[in-house]
């Protein structure tokens, strides 16, 4: 059991029957009353974001949740096969369950599929930054470089993002995978 004055980002959580991940919170001590938690959760089945506010001091079920490094194989009509490199071990995700996810996956790629009690794929967890090819974009222009001008470029994923113009097609950037927005170049 976990207390809600004890949440932080990332912790997970068995709510009304289901999993969520705390993405944001907040403790909120007004002058008049019991103080409480406002939090923003995201359900590890579905992907929808809630808000939800709680007593201080609730107690709640921890989620076990096991990450396991597996390999992204290829797409199989609806679904998505991923290989565990260790037991070669082949699991079928959804699109639907992944569908944000796949923006930033390619074939190849390593990536960690969650778990819920060994058994519910929940899952992939992409870190906060990732370092993907630019395959398509148009020539940059010299010029005016005061404004900060960006383009558009789309990425080995197939993900279309806004880049400065200096970005040209074969080079590496950083993309923040929760807003899908360019951080930089990478090294």
């Amino acid at each position: 059991m976990i207390s809600t004055n004890d949440f932080k980002t990332g912790q997970t959580i068995i709510y009304d029957g289901n999993i969520y991940s705390v993405i944001e919170f907040l403790h909120v001590k007004p002058g008049k009353g019991g103080a409480f938690v406002r939090t923003k959760l995201r359900n590890l089945r579905s992907g929808s974001v809630t808000d939800v506010t709680f007593n201080a001091g609730i107690k709640l079920e921890r989620a076990q949740i096991d990450k396991i490094m597996m390999q992204y194989l290829y797409a199989d009509g609806t679904n998505h096969v991923f290989m565990n490199g260790e037991t070669y071990e082949q699991i079928d995700i959804p699109k639907n369950q992944i569908e944000r996810e796949l923006n930033f996956i390619y074939e190849g790629m390593s990536v960690e599929v969650m778990f819920f009690n060994n058994s519910e794929v929940l899952g992939v967890s992409l870190p906060d930054k990732m370092a993907l090819q630019v395959v398509e974009t148009v020539p940059g222009v010299k010029g005016d470089t005061k404004t900060n001008a960006m383009k558009d470029a789309i990425l080995q994923t197939g993900l279309m993002v806004k880049v400065p113009m200096f970005i040209e097609e074969g080079e590496k950037i950083i993309i923040n995978t929760n807003d899908s927005s360019y951080v930089s170049r990478d090294k």
